[in-house]
């Protein structure tokens, strides 16, 4: 006789899709200084959509993208949400929520400190999943 297999913990994703591109925090604080900003727009819309492709849900490049020029305050508490629902739906804890996006309240360094914080998690998780 077959015993049943238990079903997968509650909430945790089956299928995630690709990992995403690992990104050095330093890196992207330094084109996004260096360019004034548009690397960041760049960063914005890779971000969402590698998300968007990992996990289906999320408002994806172009949307990260538009909110990034228009208003992009909303980013900042945005993406770490999604990076987060991401770890939640893989049924791990969550590195970064929207809360994260308050560090950009402290002048100077706290722009730096959100971009490590993002990158960092991003890139746990990229590298988890057999991203080089």
């Amino acid at each position: 006789m077959n015993s049943p297999v238990p079903p997968p913990p509650s909430g945790a994703l089956q299928f995630p899709g690709p990992p995403g591109k690992v990104r050095s925090p330093v890196a992207v604080i330094i084109f996004s200084i260096i360019t004034l900003g548009i690397y960041t727009l760049y960063w914005y819309y890779a971000v969402f959509t590698e998300l968007k492709d990992r996990t289906g849900n999320g408002v994806g490049g172009p949307i990260g993208l538009l909110l990034g020029l228009c208003i992009g305050i909303v980013n900042i508490f945005l993406l770490p949400s999604e990076v987060g629902n991401m770890y939640a739906q893989e049924g791990l804890e969550k590195p970064v929520t929207g809360l994260t996006g308050f560090w950009v309240l402290i002048p100077l360094i706290g722009s730096i400190i959100w971009f490590i914080k993002v990158q960092n998690a991003l890139n746990h998780r990229w590298e988890a999943s057999g991203a080089i």
